[in-house]
């Protein structure tokens, strides 16, 4: 899975490049509020155009359903992608994405043009991998070129059915990141490979706590799943978010660390307060308890000082470090101060750091440590799945090197 064809080994001069991208971004009153994945999708793009292919666009935005809603129109893309490439992209305004407008775009289209297809979830069948979308998509195209590692763990027809019926099949540069940080992170770390998990809850991450035991030295826990690992421990969490059906997979976990010889890091303190900060951005009453004398009461929020000092403790000597999922509820400032802490030991480590996706990702970057870190993955669910140690059908799909 981790040596695929790239946009570096194909010729695509004079031919037709399908590049499936991740365009799914937030839009207020039809204007971009976040430009990262566009920007992001730039190299693949400029490479292309610069080796004399003919540059058609795909993606989804939202979730439409199988229909043709104006607000999720792939139009404003295709506006800003103009000024970033600083070349006109075409928009086929097409409510079948291979309809009669498309066809006509694609084949005006000289060498080096580009043109953007409108959204794939326009068609029922794309969710689905559907076999008739999948050969309308291929039919314009010589080559295809899978950009989008947001959705590789997903079995479409634009990213996956489509490469049934193309007989050349890469990854674009940002894919080929994804699948060299993480892949390698995962299945050849340079050692000690330290990884983190947190989030709220440990249903969400059950196959990652388990595979990353097996690859890493250290698993540090943090957010609202480390309250089920502290009861599986026998402690009081008062109020805190538990899973209760949970509580046995955490002891086996903890069982499996010790017998594979992994250090398996917990709270020693936490940050608790009355209740759940409503809005959650609320001024909020906290106090710092050890774990093991959290009130009946109290719920806890965030990990305490103490142990934000332990698990930077832990990242220092590291080569490797895997982070998905923050430390307590950072959206609030009062509760952010764990999450930071491990933002910043991150930031300050010669180790190499990949953030995975989502929760995460926000995090680093609104507190501003994005720059500071190796590599922030651009798939939430695809980089647990990643983690997870599961093939992912975009990856897979592409022809090996």
């Amino acid at each position: 899975m981790l040596n695929k064809k790239s946009v570096d080994d194909i010729n695509v001069k004079g031919k037709k490049v399908l590049v499936r991208c991740d365009f799914n971004v937030p839009l207020k009153d039809g204007k971009i509020t976040d430009e990262n994945r566009l920007v992001a999708a730039l190299p693949t793009i400029k490479k292309l155009i610069a080796d004399g292919g003919k540059v058609i666009l795909c993606s989804h935005l939202g979730k439409p359903k199988g229909e043709p809603k104006p607000e999720m129109s792939l139009a404003p893309v295709a506006a800003r992608l103009s000024e970033l490439l600083g070349q006109e992209v075409k928009f086929a305004a097409d409510n079948n994405v291979v309809g009669e407008n498309a066809k006509a775009a694609v084949a005006a289209m000289k060498d080096g043009d580009v043109v953007l297809l409108e959204n794939t979830r326009y068609r029922v069948e794309e969710t689905k991998n559907g076999e008739a979308f999948s050969k309308e998509l291929a039919s314009l195209c010589d080559v295809f070129v899978n950009d989008a590692f947001g959705t590789a763990h997903r079995a479409h027809c634009s990213n996956v059915g489509v490469t049934e019926f193309v007989d050349t099949c890469a990854v674009g540069y940002l894919m080929q990141k994804e699948i060299d940080f993480l892949g390698n992170a995962v299945n050849n770390p340079k050692r000690p490979f330290v990884a983190i998990l947190g989030g709220a809850k440990v249903a969400d991450k059950l196959n990652v706590i388990s595979n990353l035991l097996e690859k890493c030295d250290t698993l540090i826990i943090g957010g609202g799943m480390a309250y089920t690992f502290l009861k599986a421990k026998g402690l009081e969490v008062g109020t805190s978010l538990v899973d209760d059906t949970k509580i046995d997979y955490c002891k086996e976990m903890m069982d499996k660390a010790e017998k594979l010889g992994k250090k398996l890091l917990l709270p020693i303190d936490t940050t608790i307060a009355k209740a759940f900060p409503d809005p959650i951005d609320a001024q909020i009453e906290v106090s710092v308890v050890k774990s093991d004398a959290i009130p009946a009461d109290m719920m806890g929020l965030d990990i305490g000082t103490e142990t934000a000092a332990l698990y930077a403790d832990a990242v220092k000597s590291a080569k490797t470090v895997v982070w998905n999922g923050p430390m307590g509820v950072f959206e609030n400032p009062i509760l952010a101060k764990g999450t930071i802490a491990v933002a910043k030991s991150l930031a300050e480590t010669d180790a190499t750091t990949i953030i995975g996706g989502g929760d995460s990702a926000a995090a680093v970057n609104q507190l501003g440590f994005g720059d500071k870190m190796t590599h922030i993955s651009t798939g939430g669910g695809a980089s647990l799945e990643f983690l997870e140690g599961k093939d992912l059908p975009g990856v897979v799909a592409a022809q090996d090197n």
